[in-house]
């Protein structure tokens, strides 16, 4: 039950921003990548729980990863949507599937 109540929490507070609200945290090395294969959500709820099993397994997959020098190039330099989900002190990102393909 309370693994729902947190994805539910999750799941509120996830959003979609732009790389612009994200860049100060950037510096901070606080932003991570996740992959679209991969659901967003359940990511969060893993790093909430601090399952490392699975985020070593998503790291050394390349799944998850800090955001690199050039997809934070490449992000400033388009219009691409990022949703966004917090798990202090991180910022999970995934881009918008749509505007992948």
């Amino acid at each position: 039950e309370k693994d729902t109540e947190l994805h539910d929490k999750i799941n509120r507070e996830t959003a979609r921003v732009g790389w612009d609200e994200l860049e100060r945290h950037f510096a901070q090395g606080n932003v991570i990548y996740v992959s679209e294969t991969l659901d967003l959500i359940d990511v969060a709820v893993r790093i909430s729980h601090d399952d490392k099993e699975s985020i070593t397994r998503w790291m050394s997959e390349g799944k998850i990863a800090k955001v690199s020098d050039v997809q934070a190039q490449s992000w400033a330099a388009g219009e691409v949507g990022l949703w966004a989900s917090v798990v202090h002190p991180f910022i999970l990102v995934q881009p918008d599937k749509k505007q992948i393909n």
